[in-house]
């Protein structure tokens, strides 16, 4: 007796979606700007800048109890040669801020910084002569972790938004590029 296999692709939460791929049948396409955003996304390696308490915070979200490797995040850079993403942790002093921007210099393209903290934000409680009110004075900073100090889990947070703004990308240059389906689904018949 012939038996009828049939292929079926149904798309459901379980499947994933990466950025503006499409999927069906033996097919992807999508852009090579979209996979290799995905890829950077994925894989952040931080540079640690610790200045203040807000340090402490950031070692934590690197700990067991929080454990940043789940988010592709856990290798700490200890050289700006080596790290993608800055995490400016604490509060800048005008002494500190050429040293900051230095360090930003060195990191290759592309890379992004984030804020961690009231004090690094806006200058916190320290509204003096001596504290830079705000470490996007000195560096663009991407994204801000609110909080004095931010727990482990805001600054993870902050690191998932920081994802989904590197995943959107910068430029679309390959936004007509569509799924092609070469071959339509049909019913095999296969003999037992």
């Amino acid at each position: 007796m012939p038996k009828r296999v049939e292929t079926i692709v149904l798309h459901d939460t379980s499947t994933p979606v990466l950025g503006d791929t499409q999927k069906g049948g033996n097919i992807v396409l999508t852009s090579a700007e979209t996979l290799i955003n995905q890829a950077r996304a994925n894989s952040l390696w931080p540079l640690t800048f610790g200045l203040a308490c807000c340090a402490i915070e950031m070692m934590a979200s690197a700990g067991s109890r929080f454990d940043l490797s789940r988010f592709g995040s856990e290798a700490f850079r200890a050289t700006p040669r080596q790290a993608d993403v800055m995490i400016i942790a604490g509060r800048v002093s005008k002494k500190m801020a050429p040293v900051l921007r230095q360090i930003y210099d060195q990191m290759p393209e592309p890379k992004w910084v984030i804020s961690m903290g009231a004090c690094a934000s806006s200058g916190g409680v320290y509204n003096n002569y001596a504290i830079v009110q705000g470490a996007d004075q000195v560096v663009p900073v991407d994204v801000y972790v609110p909080g004095c100090p931010p727990s482990p889990d805001a600054l993870i947070y902050g690191i998932l938004k920081l994802q989904e703004k590197i995943k959107r990308g910068r430029s679309k240059s390959f936004k007509d590029l569509k799924l092609i389906e070469v071959n339509a689904r049909t019913l095999e018949t296969v003999e037992a």
